[in-house]
């Protein structure tokens, strides 16, 4: 095991010792348990990269954004 340390402020230390108290297991447990959970969980995408790419055009197809959101050229 690699031994590190890392800054938390005073209440989130208290509710995290808290924590692994009613689970009956170390904070460094609790520490461990919470990067493996975090860490294995799938990656969020923002819900708009699910367009990039999507549509072809050029970069001077953009200047029309405001025309077709907003009916004028600006918002």
């Amino acid at each position: 095991m690699i031994r590190t340390q890392i800054s938390v402020d005073r209440e989130l230390y208290e509710r995290a010792k808290q924590a692994a108290r009613r689970e009956g297991i170390s904070f460094a447990e609790l520490c461990r348990r919470s990067l493996a959970e975090t860490l294995s969980r799938k990656p969020r995408r923002k819900p708009w990269m699910e367009y990039v790419g999507m549509f072809d055009g050029q970069p001077h197809d953009s200047t029309t954004v405001d025309e077709v959101l907003y009916g004028r050229a600006s918002p």
